[in-house]
């Protein structure tokens, strides 16, 4: 790895991408491609009205997706990623898969400690 600890950027990336919503956001924009708020709120259970407008807004205002509103009544807002914000596919399927592999690594160290306490019952 060459990146100098004193020059990273980690947290930069961090900024853009932390809290438990903005990546579900992002996946369901990437996987379904343009969304109204009333989808994206369906897609992803648990999340308030309030902090979806949060975040979205915030991914705004970082060039990661785009919000177009139609003048008509009611009003129609649509999302969709920008050219910029596909830029963070890659990095959210690496994210997917090493969760993934985490929850599953998880879980086999949890069954090799009950094997463990198992055998020493016996």
């Amino acid at each position: 790895m060459n990146i100098e600890p004193e020059l990273c950027h980690v947290d930069d990336a961090l900024e853009i991408l932390v809290g438990k919503w903005k990546p579900l956001i992002l996946l369901h924009i990437l996987k379904n491609g343009t969304n109204r708020f009333n989808e994206l709120k369906r897609h992803i259970p648990g999340i308030t009205q309030k902090m979806l407008t949060s975040q979205l807004r915030e991914l705004e205002v970082e060039d990661i997706i785009q919000r177009v509103v139609y003048p008509q009544v009611p009003p129609k807002v649509e999302y969709s990623i920008t050219e910029y914000g596909r830029s963070l596919e890659p990095i959210l399927t690496a994210m997917h898969e090493w969760g993934t592999k985490h929850t599953l690594h998880k879980i086999q160290k949890l069954n090799r400690k009950n094997d463990e306490a198992k055998q020493g019952l016996t």
